[in-house]
């Protein structure tokens, strides 16, 4: 309580100075509009202090995981301070991407291929220049898989990659088959519920740096990937971590949401063109098997899904393919410690349909939940520039398995 005051305190005598000293006190002929402007700003600053900043909830499966990440990661006990001016869920999510830095990363970029001919193009960071770990065989790796349509340029991946810069880490990015500039050589591209070209790229990485330790990190799609992947593989990985950021748990709940009036105008027929684009991009080798014109005229995910995902991957129904490609239904077989990070008013991934139940029956899984944060937002800060709390959540989790991976050994 203390702390609230003070904060409040601080924020309400910085807000006077600052109107005392650029708004005009004439407005309406009186201090009328100095008082009123005042009046509102502190009601909103002790609604933001009550309401909107609060501390996350942690939920984990065993005492020993939660004690873990209370002692490694300070992060998951402290208040989330979101950007005061842009908290809500939709706004957080859409300003993102344009209010973020994107750090320059110099990648060095690898094509391998496939069991059936085609191609994946991974961007390595290296990060030869580290202090901490100078040795490359040795130096500790982070995988990580953007979400549905992204790649190694997007904001919160080139953010992550800073941060492992900064731990003396290297990083490699998994980029789906067909969406980072490489040509789409077979009829195939990607989907949640299918792990072969994870298992593929993991199992590269390991025998390219046999001697690192390998964790990994994966945000929206590419965090239900992973989770499917450590679902159906148990113990049989040698990631010795994974942290997953605003993760969809059930497909029919995420794409119930995203069919809502204001959300499927906001994201979901953006998303459904940029998924549409990538298929038109590869339209010579596609068409051979699909019929590329049925699938352009959809209208939302769940009809792409239908005319396209679902068909490529051989699955009898839409139904039967988001059945398959929801972790929730995998998180009790997961034997990895796993962080995941999911805000609670998050359209794409809604809070109903977190596992939290099945969380709470796996000592190996711990999931975080901020109020606030929206789908791949956590913005906080004046001007959110420079990192997140999503960015400080990744530093902290992979420092701590990278650095203490001995106390992970048995979580039962």
């Amino acid at each position: 309580m203390i702390s609230l005051d003070l904060n409040f305190n601080l924020f309400t005598s910085d807000l006077s100075l600052y109107l005392k000293n650029q708004v005009k006190v004439g407005l309406f002929g009186s201090g009328l509009g100095l008082s009123v402007v005042l009046g509102f700003s502190a009601a909103y600053a002790c609604y933001y202090l009550i309401s909107v900043a609060k501390k996350p909830i942690l939920i984990a499966g065993g005492k020993k995981f939660h004690q873990f990440l209370q002692d490694n990661c300070p992060v998951v006990s402290e208040t989330y301070y979101p950007t005061f001016w842009c908290w809500e869920s939709r706004v957080q999510t859409l300003l993102r991407p344009f209010v973020t830095a994107k750090p320059w990363v110099n990648y060095r970029n690898e094509l391998i291929r496939a069991a059936d001919g085609g191609q994946i193009s991974l961007d390595w960071f290296d990060n030869d220049g580290s202090s901490s770990h100078p040795d490359p065989s040795t130096r500790p790796t982070v995988l990580l898989l953007p979400g549905l349509t992204g790649t190694s340029h997007e904001s919160y991946i080139l953010h992550m990659v800073q941060q492992s810069r900064d731990l003396g880490f290297r990083c490699v990015v998994f980029n789906n088959r067909g969406v980072s500039g490489e040509k789409l050589l077979t009829p195939r591209t990607y989907c949640a519920a299918n792990t072969e070209d994870l298992e593929l790229v993991i199992e590269h990485v390991q025998r390219t740096i046999d001697k690192a330790p390998l964790m990994a990190a994966g945000v929206s799609m590419g965090g239900m990937m992973l989770a499917n992947y450590l679902g159906r593989k148990g113990r049989k990985t040698r990631l010795k971590g994974v942290v997953i950021f605003s993760a969809g748990w059930d497909v029919f709940e995420c794409t119930a949401s995203l069919e809502k009036p204001l959300d499927r105008f906001l994201f979901n027929s953006y998303l459904t063109s940029c998924l549409q684009a990538s298929v038109d991009r590869h339209r010579p080798v596609l068409e051979k098997k699909y019929d590329i014109d049925h699938v352009m005229k959809a209208k939302t995910i769940r009809e792409f899904d239908e005319r396209f995902t679902s068909i490529m991957f051989g699955y009898p129904s839409n139904e039967d393919y988001y059945r398959d490609a929801s972790p929730i239904h995998k998180i009790n077989s997961v034997q990895v410690p796993m962080l995941c990070l999911n805000a609670a008013d998050d359209v794409f991934s809604p809070n109903h349909a977190f596992p939290v139940e099945a969380v709470k029956q796996n000592p190996n899984v711990a999931l975080l939940i901020t109020c606030h944060g929206g789908h791949i937002g956590f913005l906080e800060g004046l001007w959110p520039r420079q990192s997140t709390y999503m960015d400080r959540v990744f530093r902290q989790f992979t420092k701590a398995v990278f650095e203490n991976s001995c106390s992970l050994s048995d979580l039962h």
